[in-house]
């Protein structure tokens, strides 16, 4: 069975073409730019990689630029091989706590929930209603990046704040990143063959959350109400007092709009180090001196840190902690750093085992206390196979 798994931004469409039940990646690419006179797209096929610079007006002409590519470069040879398409959906607010078959009915419930996620959800409809302009016969999936979260009780979503702020405008917390959680949380279940794990799932790339699972559930996610709450990442403050967006309004005369917009765009490694929001950017300059870089990644671990130390204690004991997404996997110093801050709760590195990236591999030693994983997350394969249980049930 073929599954596309879609990821639509506002002037962008991510694709990765796989066939399961193999789970085997056919094709994967990138259109660029939609909307603007400069647009392309990329198709990484059997080890190559094509770029095509073609003037993209919308996401439908881009949709149905894409199932041509993949026709005429005989990567399908019919739309009829395309059993699926699944899309990443941002926010599902609470009424979304699993993986839906999308319908204009469907579409229309989730754009209830634009205001939570303004950048985000309407590009990512516009994208379902592109492919199901040009697929119309093709099942189309939702999978909500909010969706895992929904099993926290109320005692962990809500927030200190007037109970009506809930009840009236939905503020509460949601949390994001839920289906890399939900991949890493299922990988490493399998791999130590237990279902009742009590994990404390790291995803720290540019974006970065911390996820305290139990059996399975979420009890806790660093994110929040937001995707800026939480640690501190690479452009985003994470958690800070509320009462320095008055301050600072008070000060420079910027709007809560403009102060936000610096929190989620100019602070985090890029506001601290003031070099770059790519964390390897920042571990070179440390590695050269530079002191704003090194206070930029020891803020970075200790938060990190102060985390999964706080969700050790809220799961009673965690059985296992996983480290992934672009720091996670790849960065061996940042996996350190935050690994020795965590020594009091015996955790204890292997150097050794340590030096590498990308793969999934433990990286503690043998008398650990907990141990922890290094675990490649895989977005587009959790779509996927989303995908695929609802187009077999489906059929």
């Amino acid at each position: 069975m073929k599954i596309l798994s879609v990821n639509a931004g506002s002037s962008s469409l991510k694709f990765t073409l796989i066939e399961l039940p193999a789970k085997d990646v056919i094709a994967s690419g990138l259109f660029e730019k939609i909307g603007l006179n400069d647009s392309c797209y990329t198709i990484k096929y059997n080890g190559e990689k094509i770029t095509t610079n073609e003037i993209l007006p919308d996401h439908s002409v881009a949709v149905r630029k894409l199932i041509d590519a993949l026709i005429n470069m005989h990567i399908i040879s019919s739309l009829e091989e395309i059993e699926g398409v699944g899309h990443r959906m941002v926010h599902g607010g609470q009424e979304f706590s699993k993986s839906v078959i999308l319908t204009e009915d469907v579409l229309e419930r989730i754009s209830k929930y634009n205001d939570l996620a303004p950048l985000h959800n309407p590009a990512n409809i516009m994208g379902v209603r592109a492919f199901m302009k040009v697929l119309p016969n093709t099942l189309q999936v939702g999978v909500f990046d909010t969706a895992f979260h929904t099993t926290m009780a109320e005692k962990e979503f809500l927030y200190p704040v007037p109970y009506e702020w809930y009840e009236k405008y939905n503020v509460r917390k949601y949390g994001f990143h839920g289906t890399s959680h939900r991949y890493i949380n299922k990988t490493i279940s399998e791999l130590l063959n237990r279902n009742d794990l009590k994990v404390i799932s790291c995803h720290i790339g540019n974006g970065g959350s911390i996820t305290a699972i139990d059996s399975g559930k979420v009890v806790d996610t660093s994110m929040g109400f937001t995707p800026l709450a939480g640690i501190m990442m690479g452009t985003r403050s994470g958690d800070i007092d509320a009462s320095i967006l008055e301050y600072m309004n008070n000060k420079t005369g910027k709007s809560v709009s403009e102060l936000t917009n610096e929190l989620n765009k100019k602070s985090g490694l890029l506001g601290v180090s003031g070099i770059s929001s790519d964390s390897r950017d920042v571990e070179q300059a440390a590695l050269n001196g530079n002191p704003r870089a090194i206070l930029a990644q020891e803020m970075y671990a200790q938060k990190i840190a102060n985390y999964i130390a706080m969700y050790n204690n809220l799961l009673n004991g965690a059985d296992v902690i996983t480290l992934t997404a672009g720091v996670g996997e790849n960065s061996k110093t940042m996996r350190k750093m935050i690994l020795d801050r965590i020594s009091s709760l015996g955790v204890k590195i292997d150097e050794e085992k340590n030096d590498f990236r990308g793969e999934l591999r433990l990286i503690t030693t043998d008398d650990s206390k907990i141990p922890v994983y290094v675990v490649p997350t895989d977005e587009e394969l959790m779509i996927a196979l989303d995908t695929m249980e609802l187009a077999l049930k489906n059929e």
